[in-house]
């Protein structure tokens, strides 16, 4: 319980701390008691395994045609199942995941999009690039080399979300204040409010899942009418 604890108190104060420097206040009392009040209603087990939360259901009329929303949902997907394959450390399905994902942006009609020749170039390049950092991500040889491939790819990933105005769902910037060395950020995108980090993961060698849930929401885009 030990690991799990002092996870909790660590992750909890990143986080504070990243609202104080947004917000400018810092008041003590009620921090302690937010402190308190989280560890009551949150100091319990996380499973072993984790399920990814399923997908938005959406009833509004995209602006794009379902030629481009279907093969683009499906990477989407994939890059899910490389975030839960993380979350898993699993290496062998994370190199799957990323293979998938690189040859499903292939297969993305970006011509089907309505918009200025630039835009159409702009998100094409941002497709390559997302490409081109899955294949780097499978060669990679250790996890932790893979998590920030990881990163660059989200941040690459999202870019092309809101480079071709994807309206089929809300998709979240999530942040994790420690990623990497404890101290310096790393980012991923998801499809739900509720965090669970790729970065730590339910299995880390001295958090175990204590972890798991550390970060917050950085930002989101919803094209969606």
């Amino acid at each position: 319980m030990r690991p799990f604890f002092y996870a909790k108190i660590l992750c909890f104060t990143f986080v504070h701390k990243q609202v104080q420097m947004k917000k400018g206040i810092a008041i003590i009392g009620i921090t302690s008691m937010a402190i308190a009040a989280y560890f009551i209603f949150t100091a319990k087990k996380d499973t072993a395994e984790t399920i990814i939360p399923a997908a938005q259901t959406n009833t509004s009329v995209s602006k794009n045609s379902e030629a481009f929303n279907k093969p683009f949902n499906d990477v989407l997907n994939s890059y899910f199942s490389l975030h839960a394959a993380l979350v898993n450390w699993d290496s062998t399905a994370a190199n799957l995941a990323a293979d998938s994902l690189k040859m499903l942006l292939a297969k993305v009609p970006y011509n089907e999009l309505s918009m200025a020749d630039s835009s159409l170039q702009k998100a094409k390049d941002l497709s390559e690039g997302t490409a081109a950092e899955a294949e780097g991500f499978i060669a990679e040889r250790t996890l932790d080399s893979k998590r920030k491939s990881f990163y660059i790819l989200s941040e690459n990933l999202y870019s092309l979300i809101k480079a071709v105005h994807y309206d089929k769902q809300v998709i979240y910037h999530d942040k994790c204040p420690m990623a990497f060395n404890e101290t310096d950020a790393g980012f991923w995108i998801s499809n739900s409010a509720q965090i669970i980090n790729p970065y730590f993961g339910n299995k880390h060698p001295h958090y175990k899942s204590g972890m798991m849930h550390c970060g917050n929401i950085e930002d989101s885009v919803d094209y969606r009418q």
